[in-house]
């Protein structure tokens, strides 16, 4: 059976931790997907990684996909449980410096996720929602944020269930009132 979660929310609202307690409760087994194309020079989110890294049980599977998301969730083994952490930082990727093209590479590879997410299990994909913040300075950030709110918009079209984490506190905005 299909089980498509998407957990959405601001920084540092519990998303992450929400996802990952779900995931935990799985008997099946977990692949957990990692979308930060990782840069040893920023220490900060290298610290983050480690943080999330630690809160993971031993005998999750972890797979790096900064590049082809749709493809490590395609490649997953059937019935078992995926947790995807997160859009937001694949949308980055995908958006990079901006320039002509990034909207339609993030909507095409949007399209293609989509399609990947049709599978037998559950799939728990954390994101974060960009929008209700302040418009963005720059046409980078306008970018960024519109790309997100693209992709964040589809897979919420095909997903269950919708959760938006608030101070840590799961709110259901599509599906039914309860926990995977």
């Amino acid at each position: 059976m299909r089980d498509i979660v998407l957990v959405t929310g601001g920084a540092r609202s519990g998303k992450s931790r929400l996802a990952e307690a779900w995931a935990a409760a799985s008997p099946a087994p977990v692949r957990y997907i990692a979308t930060w194309r990782r840069d040893p020079s920023d220490a900060e989110m290298e610290e983050r990684i480690a943080t999330h890294r630690a809160r993971r049980p031993v005998g999750w599977e972890t797979l790096e996909a900064p590049d082809d998301l749709p493809g490590a969730l395609a490649s997953a083994p059937p019935g078992g449980t995926v947790l995807v952490d997160c859009l937001t930082l694949w949308v980055s990727g995908l958006v990079g410096h901006g320039g002509a093209g990034a909207m339609d590479r993030v909507s095409r590879e949007t399209a293609r996720l989509a399609a990947a997410l049709n599978r037998e299990g559950r799939t728990l994909l954390v994101t974060n929602e960009v929008g209700m913040g302040v418009v963005p300075a720059t046409p980078l950030g306008r970018l960024f944020r519109d790309a997100s709110g693209l992709a964040n918009t589809a897979v919420a079209a095909v997903a269950d269930r919708v959760v938006l984490c608030v101070s840590g506190l799961p709110l259901f905005l599509k599906g039914k009132d309860s926990r995977p």
